[in-house]
């Protein structure tokens, strides 16, 4: 029975291909630029736009289960008429279109930014409400939104499991995420400095297989928190240092200067048109996260256990040598 993947060529689509290349399974990619996450694969190529719901319609003809991976990624304030338009009004389309064809079940990929994460000092999981105001950056508005027209869905009729995962990290970043560029600055040693604060940072990895095992035994409109472990930026520099043996930047950034100074950097990244690693909504992240975001439903229920962060990003710098993205003195011979 074939599995459909939309954002295929994103960095989860391509470890969760990858995954499902291995236990046999026919995988058609919805598509919708670029391919290289995929090139070289056993699957389906099909052209597909989130927005244009003829082209799923037709994508999901004969299909027995879609992972739903497509979204539009910001970091930024700015954005929410196109993070609206993929993320939310993108989600309902393929929830109509799964409608349509009788599709057996919907796997969605939302986000921890859906979730509201206060108060700080108590755990957040399943139960813990969506983000629900217009002073949330506008991604984390959209995530919530898409898990509504899930839940939409659902009423309908429709077989759907929701997973939020926090801060994904690891191999096969193709595009380089926002999380993956900065981890490869911060591997050539070309990171500025450090800002205060962290987040939980979660292996793809794992990600995949909590997706996987989600698919085959959760039930109905059941939504399950993919985390891993809490660390803070300097803990992964030292990570870093510790296993490359570059060194680490030694100015660690207050978070008040790092807000303060966001938008001049902001105007300067767009002048440049370079990206831009810290914002002031990225920033505010690392500084106003809750540290305990539990994955105790998916342990009990998938079998999850997320892997050390040591090992993830091992595994995240090798595969950046081995594409030769990383010129590293420190050869990462992989384990027996």
């Amino acid at each position: 029975m074939i599995v459909a993947v939309t954002g295929a060529n994103g960095h989860i689509g391509a470890n969760l291909i990858r995954a499902l290349l291995k236990e046999g399974r026919p995988v058609r990619a919805i598509v919708h630029n670029n391919l290289r996450a995929l090139e070289g694969l056993d699957i389906e190529l099909v052209s597909g736009d989130v927005n244009d719901i003829n082209s799923l319609y037709r994508a999901f003809i004969g299909v027995d289960v879609v992972y739903h991976l497509a979204a539009f990624i910001s970091l930024s304030k700015d954005d929410w008429s196109v993070v609206k338009s993929v993320n939310a009004d993108g989600t309902r389309n393929v929830v109509e279109a799964c409608l349509k064809n009788g599709v057996r079940r919907l796997i969605h990929f939302s986000s921890i930014e859906a979730m509201n994460q206060e108060p700080l000092n108590e755990p957040v999981d399943e139960l813990s409400p969506l983000v629900d105001s217009r002073n949330e950056p506008p991604y984390a508005r959209s995530k919530a939104a898409s898990e509504r027209e899930v839940h939409q869905g659902i009423e309908q009729g429709l077989d759907a499991v929701i997973l939020n995962p926090t801060a994904v990290i690891g191999p096969h970043d193709f595009g380089l995420s926002h999380l993956g560029e900065t981890l490869l600055t911060m591997a050539r040693g070309k990171l500025p400095a450090l800002v205060e604060g962290g987040f939980d940072w979660v292996d793809v990895r794992d990600v995949v297989a909590g997706a996987l095992e989600a698919e085959k035994s959760a039930p109905v409109g059941a939504k399950y928190l993919l985390s891993g472990r809490w660390a803070t930026v300097c803990d992964l520099a030292k990570i870093t240092e510790e296993i490359l043996g570059v060194p680490i930047p030694r100015f660690v950034c207050p978070a008040w200067l790092a807000l303060t100074s966001a938008p001049a950097v902001t105007v300067f990244n767009r002048l440049t048109r370079s990206r831009q690693i810290y914002t002031s909504v990225s920033v505010r992240a690392l500084t106003n996260c809750n540290h305990n975001i539990s994955h105790a439903r998916a342990t009990r229920e998938l079998g999850y256990h997320p892997r050390p962060l040591y090992e993830t990003l091992r595994d995240t710098f090798r595969w950046f040598q081995l594409t030769g993205l990383l010129n590293s003195k420190t050869i990462l011979i992989p384990d027996e």
